[in-house]
């Protein structure tokens, strides 16, 4: 028990004069997941529309994106680095992340694009509506919910790997998890892997009421 209070005490006394840069990482975090995914739902909502109507290219973009997904991330960013416009630092990271947020997104456009009841597309044909004004106005604001659940799925997924990109110096709390790992047997080297570890759970809990409250401002009652 005496240990155990040491640490705690330990611990909070840490946070009381590393707060300040600890919500410096955090924002930097943040920051990079979020250009991520804007960048990953952009491209996979694209995908997703482009590909829903034919099996084929709708297979294949989900084997590719599903095939980024399972590249190890140390891997993916050492590849990444090699490239002459990405090298060390935070593009290399926002590319993987960005790689790594497609899928979700992809298969939730697909799925709930491909789930619209085909007789409100048919009545809404039938009122004259072209295949664009039927998806802006119809198709895509009922695949909404799922689309955004994939989204949403997609940044959770992409705060855990965010980390990860310390080990190319990229921004965020990873690289206070990792300067931890680096002192293992030191005074602070438990504080600061706490610290990291903490911070990216809070985060994610952070984003995940965030989409809570879209999720609620954009979705009609009739569909929530």
């Amino acid at each position: 028990m005496p240990d155990e209070i040491r640490w705690y005490e330990s611990f909070w006394t840490y946070l009381e004069f590393t707060w300040q840069d600890l919500v410096g990482l955090a924002l930097d975090h943040a920051v990079v997941v979020i250009i991520s995914v804007v960048l990953s739902t952009l491209i996979g909502v694209g995908l997703g529309v482009a590909t829903y109507r034919t099996q084929r290219p709708r297979e294949l973009v989900l084997a590719i994106t599903g095939t980024l997904l399972t590249i190890p991330s140390l891997a993916l960013f050492t590849l990444l680095i090699q490239l002459p416009l990405l090298g060390l630092g935070a593009p290399s990271v926002v590319v993987a992340l960005t790689l790594y947020g497609l899928l979700p997104i992809v298969r939730n456009t697909i799925v709930g694009l491909r789930g619209v009841d085909p007789a409100v597309v048919e009545s809404a044909q039938g009122m004259g509506m072209s295949r664009t004004r039927r998806l802006w106005a119809i198709e895509l604001p009922l695949a909404w919910p799922v689309v955004l659940t994939g989204v949403r799925v997609s940044t959770l997924l992409l705060i855990g790997i965010a980390a990860i990109g310390a080990y190319i110096n990229g921004p965020g709390l990873g690289d206070e998890i990792f300067s931890g790992l680096a002192r293992i047997g030191s005074a602070s080297a438990l504080n600061q892997v706490l610290a990291g570890t903490l911070g990216v759970i809070v985060l994610a809990i952070l984003f995940d009421l965030v989409y809570v409250v879209i999720t609620r401002l954009t979705t009609s009652k009739g569909i929530r």
